[in-house]
């Protein structure tokens, strides 16, 4: 059993209703490391919700054996709002259906507000990280009270804030296993993709919009440069967002692997005691996210890939058509979309009927795109 079961209740969003989060903790409470992992921010990329399933099994065992070493909390249904969002049979859980906003943006920036609340650094990291870590929590209990979607941002970034690691588990349309991390953390990301098998470990500075591992992770490195000088501030959380595959993903077999392999990484981090195995071997060079290209449809119509998940393309490959099916000629109506620089095909999106300027397809190339300097470079 786990050590506690907590239920969170979020904001009323109307009268006679009301939503929870539940919260398993394992190991004794304020012992490091510390984890946190959540499934399905994004309420419809379902594969996390049956690997969190595994992973509770894992940890219950390695709980009944005693070999949980640090603490690890696990929210294996992180976004009960869009889980309720359902239209005609179809979840629509990856935007917020009140606001537009996507469920995995916008977290609170908490940097510089902790920065004003950072007095008394030494020479000792851990007493600095100690500090940092209560300046971030004031700064985040010190955030306006919002609503329904607003509370439940503030409620896993409070419950992920002073983790050593934080894993957050969504999906892709159709894609590859592949994980996001930060150049910070290179050898970390590296060390998970290589347990999980990822075909791709894209890793970025900080993405514009605020996602939640970015939350986790960013002040850290904000934080050190800004106190640079007043004592030594480690990079002291690792925050990384693992995409199971594709959404259709979904089978025991997978999970029960991916859960294994989270729980490997864990005893490789000395969070769970037991003995990994041989150190994984990385299946793949990990590329910037500023090199990561996405295929972007010139006009309306149905996608017909000539490139499947898992091929290595050139620049200038055809990777798809677009077909017009009311276009002239008839029945040969086909726009080409070429890809602009080599790397790795390993994602698609589900749907194959694209709308113009619609991103549908995505290659992870070691080259950084002079075009996708500026502006996001994650999809909505």
């Amino acid at each position: 059993m786990p050590t506690s079961t907590t239920r969170i209740t979020l904001p009323s969003p109307s009268p006679g209703t009301e939503r929870t989060l539940l919260v398993h903790r394992y190991g004794s409470p304020g012992a490091r490391p510390k984890v946190y992992v959540q499934a399905a921010l994004h309420a419809d990329e379902t594969p996390g919700l049956l690997v969190a399933q595994h992973l509770l099994l894992g940890l219950e065992q390695a709980q009944a054996e005693g070999r949980i070493r640090g603490e690890v909390v696990v929210v294996p249904v992180a976004n009960p709002i869009g889980l309720d969002q359902a239209f005609a049979g179809r979840l629509l859980g990856r935007l917020d259906a009140g606001s537009g906003g996507n469920f995995n943006r916008g977290f609170p920036e908490l940097a510089e507000p902790a920065l004003q609340r950072v007095h008394g650094l030494g020479p000792d990291p851990a007493e600095n990280v100690a500090i940092i870590r209560a300046a971030l929590a004031s700064a985040l209990k010190e955030q306006p009270a919002g609503g329904e979607t607003e509370t439940l941002k503030r409620t896993l970034l409070g419950l992920a804030l002073d983790a050593d690691l934080v894993l957050d588990l969504h999906c892709a349309g159709e894609a590859l296993q592949h994980l996001y991390g930060s150049r910070r953390h290179r050898e970390l990301s590296v060390e998970l993709g290589a347990e999980l098998g990822a075909a791709a470990v894209v890793l970025d500075d900080g993405p514009a919009g605020a996602p939640f591992d970015d939350a986790c992770s960013s002040p850290w490195w904000k934080l050190a440069k800004a106190l640079e000088g007043q004592g030594p501030v480690p990079l002291a959380c690792f925050a990384a967002t693992v995409e199971l595959r594709g959404q259709a993903d979904v089978t025991d077999a997978w999970a029960a692997a991916d859960a294994a392999a989270l729980l490997r990484f864990l005893q490789r981090r000395g969070v769970v005691a037991g003995d990994p195995g041989p150190e994984a071997v990385p299946c793949c060079e990990a590329t910037p996210l500023e090199g990561m290209e996405w295929l972007t449809a010139p006009s309306a119509g149905v996608v017909v890939f000539h490139r499947q998940l898992g091929e290595r393309v050139a620049a200038g490959d055809l990777v798809a058509e677009i077909v017009a099916p009311l276009g002239e000629p008839l029945g040969a109506a086909r726009t080409p979309v070429h890809c602009a620089s080599a790397g790795l095909l390993f994602g698609r999106s589900i749907g194959r009927l694209v709308r113009p300027g619609q991103r549908f397809a995505k290659v992870a190339g070691m080259e950084p795109l002079p075009a996708l300097q500026r502006g996001k470079l994650l999809a909505d």
